[in-house]
């Protein structure tokens, strides 16, 4: 057979595998769906998803109701005419029945279609329905990429109000046609119980659907799953899920408010474990199951990536949570375990990555902010979650900014840009070391953007370590905490790159995808 087969994808390049299984490739169809009853029939509740697409590769995601073999359908053609079968891994109790399957050699700059199908491994004859989803793989020469980030989603009491429209922003979003979506933590609120009712503060109702897993906090594996699977009971959710692969990041609420890795609770909701290492464990195991997220073979649980997306583009998901030391007064004046923030492994692996980027523009998703102030204790003011920590020469975790930005400068890396969400409100910020008290580095622009579904607060307190300059913000006005969405402050950023110009345009959006605010940023060539 010759190396393009008749289904229209290169079968040499084209190959599928998991960490959990190797796929194995047959050529056309599966076989048609029929049921022996109900009970034992498969489904995907959640429909599909696709994720951690980069050069030529892609994780797809889905999941069943009973233990099933899971088959995917790949194609080039939305009516999949011409495809390739792949078998992929079983969606078994002891993964919450999801499943994953990792797809390589795909060919780039083209809408790639899926269809996911699983076959009861309790009554063999026993099929599910499939489910389609597609997703654009990245382009190999300089092209027009669109695609859109935010953060924090089923956050402080409000979750899926079905009267209001669901999870409405999703649906916003999906209609502007990215072609992917990082999404900078806070997926879930897993220290958020929901309500099944919320009186605003106008007597009308907010009426939550709430499942077991959303009605306390989550402490078994079992519950942080539930929480993942809350979010795909909202159809915008889903929808959103079929046509946008997503780069996923984690923050605090996947685990429990403002966590860190040796703290120990002392909560009174949390009956059956205090312990934050074991609750972050079965938070990170959740994260990875219930993702398009693929595992590093040489570090399985490192969140942290990079993400290829042609000559214009490299993403930097970093993770500021699994690393850092004790949260506290954060003023030591000398790095040490600490002061730690991304950790040692991290800096050095963001630094080696920068330097390597051949890609126009850099981004970095990071999942806080980095001169907005965010405390631990916001009753007292004196213990920081963030890097930022007030005024004044760096001190504590801003020692890892300033290391990062001197070797930045130092190797002429042009175009870092960096995108966030955490703060619950949208911002633009201009980092100015002539307005710095730390000025070794060059400016550069961070935009905010979020929540996408949770309670809106703001506007933080800026540090002026680094000279940030507020260009823009738009929060809740008289002191206001915790909006509904309903109160239509959500947000959400769009980022266009122009494939000749190489110009990228920053489009801050709301809830119904209004264009709050635009900044439009020139590329630097290399001298």
């Amino acid at each position: 057979m010759s190396e393009q087969s008749k289904n229209g994808i290169n079968r040499r390049r084209f190959i599928a595998g998991s960490a959990a299984a190797s796929g194995t490739l047959m050529l056309g169809g599966i076989a048609p769906a029929f049921a022996r009853g109900d009970s034992k029939r498969p489904g995907t509740p959640y429909g599909v998803a696709s994720g951690d697409v980069t050069q030529g590769e892609a994780m797809l995601w889905s999941s069943s109701k009973v233990p099933a073999q899971m088959w995917v359908d790949v194609s080039y053609h939305e009516d999949f005419s011409r495809h390739m079968t792949l078998q992929g891994p079983n969606a078994l109790g002891e993964t919450g029945f999801s499943s994953k399957l990792a797809i390589n050699g795909l060919a780039p700059g083209q809408k790639v279609f899926y269809r996911v199908r699983y076959q009861s491994l309790e009554d063999w004859q026993s099929w599910g329905e499939p489910v389609v989803g597609s997703f654009n793989t990245p382009p190999a020469v300089a092209s027009n990429i669109r695609f859109l980030w935010s953060g924090d989603t089923a956050g402080q009491g409000w979750g899926i109000n079905e009267e209001w429209g669901g999870m409405r922003i999703y649906e916003t979003m999906r209609q502007t046609a990215p072609d992917f979506f990082i999404h900078c933590g806070d997926t879930i609120y897993a220290d958020g119980p929901l309500k099944e009712e919320v009186t605003l503060k106008s007597g009308d109702v907010w009426k939550n659907i709430v499942t077991p897993e959303k009605a306390k906090v989550a402490e078994t594996l079992q519950e942080f799953r539930g929480n993942f699977s809350y979010n795909m009971m909202d159809k915008n959710v889903r929808a959103f899920n079929n046509e946008v692969p997503m780069i996923v990041q984690w923050d605090d609420h996947e685990t429990v408010n403002n966590w860190y890795p040796a703290e120990v609770l002392n909560d009174e909701r949390y009956q059956n474990e205090q312990s934050v290492a074991l609750l972050s464990a079965r938070a990170r195991r959740a994260f990875f199951e219930m993702n398009p997220i693929r595992s590093t073979d040489t570090d399985p649980q490192r969140i942290y990536r990079k993400f290829h997306y042609g000559p214009l583009l490299d993403v930097f998901a970093i993770d500021m949570r699994s690393y850092r030391g004790d949260n506290g007064a954060n003023n030591q004046t000398e790095q040490n375990a600490d002061t730690a923030f991304f950790g040692s492994k991290q800096i050095l692996w963001l630094k080696q990555q920068l330097l390597a980027s051949k890609a126009t523009w850099k981004v970095v998703a990071s999942d806080m902010p980095i001169g907005m102030i965010v405390y631990d204790d916001w009753k007292t003011k004196s213990t920081f979650e963030n890097m930022a920590n007030g005024n004044g020469q760096p001190k504590g975790r801003e020692l890892e900014m300033v290391e990062l930005l001197r070797f930045i400068k130092q190797n002429k890396i042009e175009n870092v840009v960096w995108l966030t969400a955490d703060v619950h409100y949208t911002a633009a910020h201009y980092y100015d070391p002539n307005k710095a008290q730390f000025q070794d580095f060059e400016p550069f622009y961070e935009f905010v953007s979020g929540p996408l579904h949770a309670g809106t607060f703001g506007p933080s307190d800026m540090d002026n370590t680094f000279g940030p300059q507020v260009l823009f913000s738009k929060h809740p006005e008289g002191g206001q905490i915790n909006l509904p969405p309903s109160a239509g402050l959500q947000f959400f950023g769009q980022v266009d790159i122009d494939g000749e110009s190489e110009e990228m345009k920053v489009t801050l959006k709301d809830l119904v995808g209004s264009s709050l605010y635009t900044k439009t940023l020139t590329p630097k060539k290399p001298a």
